[in-house]
């Protein structure tokens, strides 16, 4: 069965799951941030099948995320280093992690904790508006058509309809 490609829906969420597509590129990326570079280490550390490792590592490279970079002549050999884009992913895997540890942590608590190294304090992620600081939530802010929204799709009176739902709160 063939996936429903996303990458050119006017939305930054659906987009983004059509880039990860499946449960193992975050994890892949996750490992990524634990330092880990090789083909055999994130292996031995998801315990994926090779096939659908070099499937995730093939698509991460082609999608600008990790960066294939030569450690080894004969044979060929690489490290799976994050590029920029890669690494402003990290946002997402912490936002991802602090919703698990709230919800689905047992009463032990959170498997993995962050430790702030400038403040020295253990945190979690936040969402804050980027002009004022405040922490956002879904009863404060509204969705609305920015630039890049399709000017086809703004005319359809159902998605006129939504975003003026929108407006209505």
């Amino acid at each position: 069965m063939r996936r429903t490609s996303f990458a050119h829906w006017p939305c930054s969420v659906a987009r983004t799951m059509d880039l990860l597509g499946d449960w193992w590129t975050p994890l892949v990326l996750r490992e990524s941030f634990y330092g880990i570079r090789r083909f055999d280490e994130f292996q031995q550390a998801l315990g994926i099948a090779r096939n659908t490792l070099v499937d995730r590592l093939r698509r991460l490279v082609d999608e600008g995320l990790l960066e294939k970079v030569p450690y080894q002549t004969e044979p060929v050999r690489h490290d799976y280093v994050l590029t920029e884009k890669g690494r402003d992913f990290w946002q997402v895997l912490a936002a991802m992690m602090t919703w698990g540890d709230r919800w689905l942590a047992d009463e032990a608590g959170p498997p993995i904790t962050l430790h702030h190294d400038s403040c020295g304090h253990d945190t979690h992620a936040e969402v804050v508006c980027a002009h004022c600081k405040e922490p956002l939530t879904a009863a404060d802010v509204r969705h609305r058509m920015g630039p890049g929204y399709p000017p086809k799709l703004a005319t359809r009176p159902d998605v006129a309809a939504r975003f003026a739902a929108q407006d209505d709160r």
